[in-house]
């Protein structure tokens, strides 16, 4: 039998990207056990040993070393011990009997090897000469299960379940070279350079994963990059969002009453069917294509998928499309598909529809809560191949209209002999329906341009009637197309971070940025939207907005200052609603909430769901009052960054007058040492509610909540002093600012405590030292992942409130935002020393205790390592770099992508490498980059002022755009230098800090 697979894996499969070679003694016969039966394989049987066979041996070696040479990962599961010499494979596995007599059952190795690899078992090849083993592999989830037909015993091996039977591994054929390079991308690579995020393939299994990753937006609206000829399924889920529409449902879920509110999943315009002569509507699958390939052009942003099929007739077609939301023009997008009869002449049908039947049901956990946000839409034909879909969210009633036109063009002109009629193939579905007349090898183009409104917009009379005139004025595909490019490319001339680690690394940076981009920009300030973590990209944490904004901001503050400002207008309109939790609470200010949708009340849940247990548990999130601190470090940044007095003026001191009063209303004095203590809070970590046995209770004097309420009564305090002498009186006025408020916080700020323990190590909060370590190896070794400590030990009944741990950085966070400098000030003013071993030991100490269980930690990680240790700190941001890519928190990419990851892991390049700060007035750089990246180049602004920085291991240089900017301070290694615009200055890099 032929070792080609029939199916092979670029005809819909993923590419493999590991193989395992699991041979009884690396190329024995099996022994009389191995027929176990399945229900018998969890049992501690070994896998028999039998004879060697030197054919199989050395043909098992020359695949090991042919694999390997290809750059395919290689394991190697024996049940001798490891054979001598050079390693045959970058893994190897021995599933010999343990010392207590103890033999290993079968799935154990297969799925160390796996583990070990880094690699899912779904895309891993399993090669065994055991129906045992490959029973086990099946029914593990291996990609590819392949039996050896050595000794004759074909029928069991495929009575086992095995995908494939060769005579002798040598005809084998594996597709997995092409694969090698991005195979845990979601079977994605970025071979075609550091702009493309290319899919070989079609895969199902990974179809969520690459809807997210492929997504297109504006920051106004956004759309999955879902297969147009699909609605929502079990494997596509074609979502539109658009920023700030929100809506809100009540229901009873197990007896109770439960309110929340979503990001509303828009109508979709995507969709697009069609079917040669009267055969049936194709749909996309593993066994429908013969080929399939989709492209992610970051650069231009423009999503193209080619793929050819054969009907059941044999006729052969080849369908490509093209696919932008417009950067040009916001409400604006479009879709185009090229058809190309190959081999047939006839009729092709096509239905070019709006679907308004959506709902949220992008996140399996919530699907209990229903998800039907829109309410009956009104559907209309309005002639010249134009429908339009108008429809409302049920209890926000904000209005959505979507305007679709459609064109069919053969060589260039318009085709207007088709026949076309209105299509309504479903409840909420309205388009037309049109039949080609198709030759072969002629392609006809049927180009499919929308309009967006909703009545959030301004200038508008009803979005109805402004979606039909904006579509009426706008141009064709390739004109709206041709501006949307020219609108990418300014983008990227503000925003391109250009480095010499690699094609990997170059498209995981360039991909980061165009998402982060894609979220916020539309920020404008008549959108009224803010940053959610996941994007415009899904429905993960139901579209709310929480503190990741402050790691996206730095990387637009930067570029684009005025987006941030208009961001951050999302949290001024919402003050009063932050002030009325505060009164309620019994504290003064503002406490903004912990998740905050529509109006700025707090929208975190009070239970949350451990699939481990199937049982819902409290969630106290909602106690981690630092996203007001977080609001307030952006503000200052905003300021400092732009020197934009006004914003002060006119929001920001507000926000940060507000803030400072709620929290030093948090805090108390203890009269035994004059110290002040703030009580009931959590910090970052996420895992610490309260002390053991009284979850829910928080925290006292929590480090990085005490440190930042210094940091930020005394930066409020330099505000007032800055403000006081020309602004101050009728602001001071309008925020009923008292002279004794201002002189409270100063003793508040110089006497918070921060507590520390017996090393000098920053303790995360009062009592912390007294918790028992955590039994990490142990967790290690037991679970895959143990990035949710928390729903684990829940699962076996303990808390993470009795342990060392965190699930993110929380301590870190301080030298994450501050250098170590500028923290040594505050904790100075505070009356605390933090000597430069104190600082390592504090880094070291929370680095072994982390889960890691957001994507955030490997940013916070990667910054503080930065200096301590290289190469750790270089490892954490290629995770960082690769979280969404790779999906590194098990399925959760689907639900939208993780953008304060992404824009952090772009911040290490441009802030923390280079040692960038914006403080006191001045632009800071200290640069200290690994040795991994020999180069960074990147352009900012600063103070009206376009500087291009550059930095090598042993020269920092900066160009100064000419203009008419006023120069600017710019403090390097420590040393204060004046430029001026049109300056060039090339500064030594100083070696490496210890």
């Amino acid at each position: 039998m032929s070792g080609v697979l029939e199916q092979p894996a670029d005809r819909g499969r993923s590419p493999y990207g590991a193989v395992v070679l699991a041979l009884a003694d690396t190329g024995a016969a099996p022994g009389p056990g191995d027929g176990a039966r399945a229900e018998e394989d969890a049992a501690p049987v070994p896998i028999a040993p039998g004879s060697p066979d030197p054919r199989h041996r050395a043909e098992a070696l020359d695949l090991l070393a042919r694999l390997r040479a290809q750059g395919v990962l290689t394991a190697l599961v024996t049940t001798g011990p490891e054979p001598p010499g050079e390693p045959i494979a970058e893994v190897v596995v021995t599933s010999a009997p343990a010392e207590d007599g103890e033999r290993h059952p079968p799935a154990a190795s297969l799925l160390l090897a796996s583990r070990r690899l880094a690699v899912d078992p779904e895309h891993v090849v399993v090669i065994t000469d055991s129906d045992r083993l490959v029973r086990t592999a099946v029914a593990h989830g291996f990609g590819l299960v392949v039996g050896v037909d050595g000794a004759d015993r074909r029928g069991p091996l495929l009575a086992a379940g095995a995908h494939l039977v060769v005579d002798d591994i040598a005809e084998l054929e594996i597709p997995v070279a092409a694969a090698a390079a991005g195979a845990d991308w979601g079977g994605g690579s970025g071979d075609e350079g550091p702009w493309n995020l290319t899919y070989p393939c079609l895969d199902p299994r990974q179809e969520g994963l690459r809807e997210a990753l492929c997504t297109l937006g504006n920051g106004y609206m956004a759309v999955r990059g879902a297969a147009c000829e699909s609605r929502a399924d079990g494997v596509h889920y074609p979502g539109t969002y658009l920023a700030g529409v929100y809506n809100r449902l009540r229901l009873e879920v197990e007896g109770r009453v439960v309110e929340h509110e979503d990001l509303v999943n828009a109508p979709n315009w995507l969709l697009l069917q069609y079917r040669v002569q009267d055969g049936y509507w194709f749909v996309p699958t593993p066994e429908t294509v013969l080929e399939h390939h989709q492209d992610l052009d970051v650069r231009t942003g423009v999503l193209t998928r080619t793929l050819r099929f054969r009907d059941g007739t044999g006729r052969t077609t080849r369908v490509t499309t093209r696919r932008f939301v417009s950067q040009e023009q916001r409400h604006l997008a479009g879709q185009e598909t090229v058809f190309e009869a190959e081999d047939w002449d006839g009729t092709l049908t096509v239905r070019s529809l709006v679907d308004t039947d959506v709902e949220n049901r992008n996140v399996a956990g919530d699907a209990p809560l229903g998800g039907r946000h829109l309410g009956e839409a009104v559907l209309r034909d309005i002639g010249h191949g134009t429908v339009l879909a108008e429809t409302a969210t049920a209890q926000s009633g904000i209005r959505i209209a979507v305007a679709a036109r459609t064109r069919v063009l053969r060589s260039g002109a318009e085709d207007r002999m088709l026949s076309r009629a209105p299509s309504r193939p479903a409840p909420g579905v309205v388009g037309h329906e049109l039949r080609l007349r198709m030759s072969r090898g002629r392609p006809v183009r049927v180009e499919k341009v929308v309009a967006v409104v909703t009545s959030r917009d301004r200038a508008i009379s009803t979005p109805a009637l402004a979606a039909a005139a904006l579509l009426e004025r706008s141009e064709g595909f390739e004109e709206l197309l041709a501006a949307h490019v020219v609108a990418w490319q300014a983008l990227w001339s503000a925003f391109t971070v250009a480095t010499d680690a690699g094609g990997r690394q170059g498209l995981a940076v360039n991909l980061n940025t165009f998402h982060v981009l894609q979220s916020v920009a539309a920020a404008h300030p008549d959108l009224d939207a803010g940053v959610p973590p996941r994007g415009l990209h899904g429905e993960g944490y139901r579209g709310h907005v929480f503190w990741d904004e402050m790691f996206v901001y730095p990387m637009i503050t930067l570029r684009r200052p005025e987006w941030t400002r208009a961001l951050l207008a999302y949290r001024y309109r919402r003050l009063p609603e932050a002030r009325a939790a505060a009164r309620a609470a019994g504290h003064e200010g503002a406490m903004f909430p912990w998740r905050s949708g529509s109006d700025g009340r707090e929208e975190t849940p009070r239970v949350l769901y451990n699939p481990l247990t199937g049982r819902w548990i409290p969630d106290h999130s909602r106690l981690q009052r630092h996203v007001g601190l977080a609001v307030a470090y952006s503000v200052w940044q905003y300021f400092q960054t732009t020197g934009d007095t006004r914003y002060l003026i006119e929001q920001g001191a507000e926000l940060m007058v507000d803030i400072a009063r709620f929290f030093s209303s948090l805090a108390v004095e203890d009269p035994e040492d004059g110290r002040y203590v703030i009580a009931g809070v959590m910090g970052p970590d996420e895992f610490h509610d309260g002390y053991p046995g009284t979850p829910g209770s928080g925290l006292r004097d929590n480090a990085y909540t005490n440190v930042m309420t210094a940091w930020l009564l005394a930066r409020t305090t330099e505000m007032v002093e800055r403000l006081g002498q020309d602004y101050g009186g009728p602001l001071w006025r309008r925020l009923g600012l008292r002279e004794d408020e201002v002189e409270r916080w100063g003793r508040i700020r110089t006497r918070l405590r921060v507590p520390f323990m017996a090393d000098g190590v920053i303790a995360q909060y009062d009592g912390y030292e007294d918790l028992p370590e955590l039994e990490w190896d142990d967790y290690r070794d037991r679970y895959d992942r143990i990035g949710r400590l928390d729903l684990i030990l829940d699962a076996e009944g303990r808390s993470t409130n009795d342990f060392r741990l965190s699930k993110q950085a929380d301590v870190l966070m301080l030298l994450y935002l501050f250098s170590a400098e500028e923290l040594r000030e505050i904790l100075g003013q505070m009356g605390y020393d933090l000597p430069g071993e104190a600082v390592r030991a504090t880094v070291a100490f929370y680095c072994a205790r982390s889960s890691h269980g957001s994507t955030l930690s490997n940013v916070v990680h990667s910054w503080v390592e930065a200096r301590r240790d290289r190469a750790s700190s270089w490892s954490f941001l290629t995770r960082a770099l690769d979280s969404d890519l790779v999906d590194a928190h098990g399925d959760t990419t689907r639900q939208g992508v993780h953008l304060g990851a992404m824009a952090g892991s772009v911040d290490i390049l441009t802030r923390c490498y280079t040692g960038l700060e914006v403080r006191e007035d001045m632009l800071w750089l200290h640069p200290a980059i690994p040795p991994e990246l020999p180069r960074v180049s990147f352009s900012i602004s600063y103070r009206h002022q376009r500087i291009h920085v550059e930095v090598t291991r042993t020269a920092l240089r900066l160009h100064l755009a000419p203009g008419p900017a006023a120069p600017v301070r710019v403090n390097v290694n420590r040393q204060v230098h004046e430029l001026a615009a049109g300056q060039v200055r090339q500064f030594p890099v100083e070696a490496a800090d210890a």
